[in-house]
């Protein structure tokens, strides 16, 4: 825990100018982004007397050990970089909306150069287009299904999609008339990329034109007496009214709005947002935070506008060039937009954005939006009327939301907390478990040596810092010198980028907008508490690896198998944790998740060795000369007859590399041992 006043800078030598600062750790991680208006007036406030700050500000000077500072011209300027810097360093002590990634969304595959109708839940994928999120699963499939009939899109997954092209018959839905069957040329991938792209209009709002469209082509075949496709006509009509009106009107038609309102307590904060488009309820989208930073409703709103849009604006810019380098070539005459000039980013930034209480900054925020959205945009809050009628819908849900996340979670938080506290007491850690890492061996017989390095934090696995080692040499004679090993690979990696870190100096001071950011360390920061997958041997081999270079801030502990015992360094007796202990029900799935790893690597290995050809050895022979080599010969046992001659006959052959792959060739044979034929053990010549 540091002191702030070790690394406090002199207040005159901090700008009066607009800004944002960040604090840094002492492995130098970012810990906090923030802007001010005045630099010197807000960094000063950090480092008033620790008894007069919050406790989650004292909590965050004290573990950071510097700070430094960007001056920008404006203060739409600091909230661009401050959002920059909050999505790149991901700060501890900065509010993270987890967004609900459990809603249903109607997905467009527009990254496809035959894009796909699906519905989806999860993460989002680039060059894709998606409408929702929707409360219900059966509403978009139902949605989907009457849209089918007057925008057939492909629906079927890659592999039936390749079935129906290799047979020439299309899937059920083909034969129906729900799908256009591209599969077998029943439409054009030009005209179906069109089709695809009319559905996505007409899921952004734009469903009038589509629906005139179809009664001018109902009203002109009843006049031609082709009733029976004005029946058809009248049928697809009814078809996008339902769809349409699927959604609740809640405004007037000319209302384009997103509705945010926040719910909070001491410790958390929920948000809801209704996405309105065309006077209806487009959407409806959640998010719940830690209030790790002193922050008010303003500032929990400036946040979330920050992150929701920031993001939005990346996407659309991502999903519009993915989409346009996927889509076919747009024929001559052709009256469809290329997905390009699709108003995703129009539809997703709306003209209005109206919050339940004011946001600070909202005239940067503003500013900012209208940028990203290429017209105008404003933030209000509704005082009467329908708006604020809706608002407090909004707000409803998120108290709703709130509430339930609170009583999903309290199970979770006090199993994890007490886990780590009942582990730490029983193990005699003077400090808190805040990061284990777990180490685990794999081979079969001593080959394909291979370990794993799990790290979980708060008491939940942080796959990003997972790792994976290959052993070789004579550190795979047996496990605990494999363990040893690993143990020194790691920590001597720590204490390089240590002394590099040192050798630095603290970072404290202005820093130019543009600078780089310093290089990603690879192993983080070290862990609290160091797991074994073994006992005695593996742990004495691991406290060695530590003692060997001088480190003794680290606990080690090992967790045996058979009677599940915890052996700690230089004691004779286990630790028997009891069966219904949550300390070891954490310490078990530690190191069960750390054999799945190792074994999944070991795996991986394991079939690559067993893939090794004989070509392999050649030099000057990579796999396009392997394979030129197979097509020419047919088989190895043909090339290892061939002549030099024959060789240089191979695309890429030259007389030089030809006589060294023969070469090659005749010295495996001569060291190869005989073969024997394992059924009356005769040596074959």
């Amino acid at each position: 825990m540091a002191d702030p006043e070790s690394y406090r800078p002199a207040r005159q030598d901090i700008p009066t100018d607009p800004g944002v600062y960040r604090f840094r750790d002492e492995y130098g991680r970012v810990v906090y982004v923030g802007k001010a208006k005045n630099l010197r007036n807000r960094l000063s406030s950090y480092f008033a007397p620790p008894h007069t700050l919050s406790p989650k500000t004292r909590a965050m000077v004290t573990t950071a050990a510097g700070v430094e500072w960007t001056v920008v011209g404006s203060e739409l300027e600091s909230l661009q970089l401050e959002y920059t810097w909050i999505k790149e360093f991901k700060p501890r002590f900065n509010i993270a909306y987890r967004d609900d990634k459990s809603y249903p969304y109607l997905a467009v595959t527009m990254s496809e150069t035959v894009p796909r109708a699906q519905v989806v839940r999860g993460e989002k994928k680039k060059g894709n287009r998606y409408f929702g999120p929707y409360s219900q699963a059966w509403a978009i499939r139902e949605t989907l299904d009457a849209l089918l009939r007057v925008f057939p899109v492909r629906t079927c997954s890659k592999g039936v999609y390749r079935r129906a092209e290799q047979s020439g018959r299309p899937c059920l839905l083909g034969y129906i008339d729900k799908c256009s069957a591209p599969c077998v040329g029943r439409i054009s991938e030009e005209d179906h990329y069109a089709l695809a792209e009319d559905l996505c209009r007409f899921m952004a709002g734009q469903a009038t034109p589509f629906v005139k469209e179809l009664q001018r082509q109902m009203q002109e075949a009843a006049a031609d007496m082709d009733f029976e496709t004005a029946a058809a006509r009248r049928d697809d009509i009814a078809a996008l009214e339902k769809a349409f009106e699927r959604n609740a009107v809640v405004l007037s038609d000319s209302t384009d709005a997103d509705f945010f309102a926040l719910a909070e307590d001491e410790l958390e904060a929920a948000v809801q947002v209704f996405h309105v488009r065309g006077g209806r309820i487009r959407g409806q989208r959640g998010w719940v935070t830690e209030k790790v930073e002193e922050a008010d409703g303003g500032r929990l709103l400036e946040q979330l506008l920050e992150q929701v849009y920031g993001e939005t604006a990346a996407e659309a810019s991502e999903s519009a060039a993915i989409a346009a380098a996927a889509a076919p070539p747009e024929p001559r005459g052709s009256k469809h937009r290329p997905a390009a000039e699709l108003a995703y980013r129009e539809d997703a930034i709306p003209r209005t954005v109206l919050l339940s209480e004011p946001a600070d900054s909202a005239d940067r925020l503003e500013e900012w939006l209208s940028g990203l959205r290429g017209s105008r945009v404003t933030i209000a809050v509704p005082q009467r009327g329908e708006k604020a009628h809706l608002m407090e819908t909004v707000r409803e849900n998120a108290r709703q939301a709130l509430k339930l996340h609170k009583s999903k979670r309290a199970g979770d938080i006090t199993t994890r907390s007490a886990s780590l506290q009942e582990l730490q007491e029983a193990l005699g850690i003077p400090v808190p478990l805040m990061r284990i890492e777990c180490y685990d061996i794999s081979h079969v017989q001593g080959t394909n040596v291979v370990a794993s390095m799990v790290v979980f934090e708060d008491g939940l696995p942080r796959k990003a810092d997972y790792r994976k080692f290959s052993i070789t040499g004579e550190a795979a004679r047996d496990d605990t010198a494999s363990m040893y090993d690993v143990i020194s690979r790691r920590f001597r990696r720590h204490l390089e980028e240590k002394a590099q870190r040192e050798a630095a100096g603290p970072r404290t001071g202005q820093v130019e907008a543009g600078a780089e950011a310093p290089e990603r360390a690879r192993f983080a920061y070290p862990p609290s508490l160091v797991v074994v997958d073994g006992g005695p041997p593996q742990v004495a081999a691991a406290a060695r690896a530590l003692a060997d270079l001088g480190i003794d801030d680290v606990h080690v502990v090992g967790l045996a198998k058979r009677l599940e015992e915890v052996w700690v360094p230089d004691d004779e007796f286990p630790v028997i944790l009891p069966r219904a202990s949550q300390g070891l029900f954490l310490l078990q799935r530690i190191r069960d998740e750390a054999h799945r790893f190792a074994i999944t690597f070991h795996r991986k290995k394991r079939s690559s060795a067993m893939t090794v050809s004989v070509l392999d050895e050649l030099p000057g022979v990579g796999p396009a000369k392997q394979k030129a080599l197979l097509k020419h010969f047919g088989s190895v046992k043909k090339l290892r007859a061939a002549r030099v001659e024959e060789i240089e006959q191979v695309p890429g052959f030259g007389r030089a590399l030809s006589e060294k792959v023969a070469a090659a060739l005749q010295s495996q044979q001569e060291d190869a041992a005989p073969a024997v034929n394992m059924t009356t053990g005769e040596v074959l010549s």
